[in-house]
């Protein structure tokens, strides 16, 4: 038998610790060996160590190279600074790859989604520059480096030709912001010099919106700055059914963190009602990126099969089953497939 894969588990805030353990429970159930190291980050670790993030979070991602985490509540206006902000900028995961893929059976306006958003991670307003003018103004500063925007449009590049996808839009308001959209923007067009196999175009960000609202087969793999990654990546889940179906993965050179891309929903922390779909889908994409594409395949069926069914789904989904009974029901059904 092979050794057990060393996967950090950050069980997060809210929801967070029961959608993470229905994800690894399935990919026991897959068959794949991990031993999970857990540690613990947010408001807990807040309250035991004085910091949202301790060092040995990050010491432990460092020495697995891989980390499953849940959903950690950031504080709105005041508090500590966003924890997945933090662990970003921390281990340069300078990729935030969100797909945004219909499910039969999930309620949407749309049908056959299948888009992909690679968001830079790292820099663009998220970089937390910013300070008070005065007592009654406040200022942020917007950075953008040629360096970091040619290594995400160059990732975008890439993970489209490993996947076989056909054309990469860069998204941007260079129109506006002529420097810093700008850079990102020429950055964007002189990768895709490199990449003639691959249809290569650039929309503004608020015209992205509409066309996605209104055509979305349009488009394949999107990239862009940090912020519009952050709004574009919800409104393209929005196309899917919402955020409890939306994983995410944050990649770096040497270390990937995997996550949902929902928050942490601390009024229903407990109460078995929350769906863990967006946690055992962004389980998928940490065994696809561990070499284990068949396990990945494996889960992703059931869950499509469990949802498509619609009879022992959560009530978000439509249903009235509990995290544990949809994990159980996704369980079963990999059962059957072996």
């Amino acid at each position: 038998m092979a050794d057990p894969y060393q996967v950090t588990l950050i069980p997060g805030d809210g929801i967070g610790p029961e959608i993470t353990r229905a994800a690894c429970r399935v990919v026991e159930a897959a068959g794949v060996p991990v031993e999970w190291q857990e540690v613990v980050a947010g408001s807990d670790a807040l309250a035991e160590y004085g910091t949202p993030l301790p060092d040995h979070v990050l010491q432990s991602i460092r020495k697995t190279g891989v980390a499953l985490k849940g959903p950690v509540t950031t504080p709105v206006g005041s508090g500590f600074r966003s924890v997945n902000v933090s662990l970003r900028q921390a281990l340069d995961l300078y990729v935030n790859l969100r797909p945004a893929v219909s499910i039969p059976g999930v309620k949407s306006l749309y049908h056959d989604i299948d888009l992909v958003i690679v968001r830079e991670n790292t820099e663009d307003l998220y970089a937390g520059i910013e300070h008070m003018v005065g007592p009654d103004a406040a200022e942020s500063i917007k950075i953008i480096t040629r360096r970091a925007s040619e290594r995400i449009v160059r990732f975008a590049f890439e993970h489209a030709r490993r996947e076989g996808r056909r054309k990469v839009t860069a998204v941007h308001k260079a129109n506006i912001m002529k420097l810093s959209d700008g850079l990102f923007l020429e950055s964007a067009r002189t990768v895709a010099e490199s990449y003639g196999d691959i249809e290569f175009e650039d929309r503004i960000v608020d015209n992205m919106c509409m066309q996605l609202v209104q055509k979305p087969e349009l488009y394949d793999v999107l990239v862009m700055p940090n912020l519009y990654g952050d709004i574009v990546s919800d409104l393209c889940a929005g196309l899917v059914g919402g955020l409890g179906v939306a994983p995410g993965a944050n990649i770096g050179d040497e270390m990937a963190v995997f996550e949902p891309v929902h928050g942490s929903a601390p009024k229903y922390a407990g109460r078995n009602r929350a769906n863990a779909t967006a946690t055992i889908l962004s389980a998928v994409l940490m065994l696809r990126h561990l070499g284990e594409s068949a396990a990945a395949s494996q889960i992703l069926s059931a869950v499509k099969t469990v949802i498509r069914e619609g009879r022992r789904v959560t009530h978000d989904l439509g249903g009235s089953a509990g995290t544990t009974e949809m994990t159980d029901a996704i369980i079963h059904q990999l059962s059957n497939n072996e």
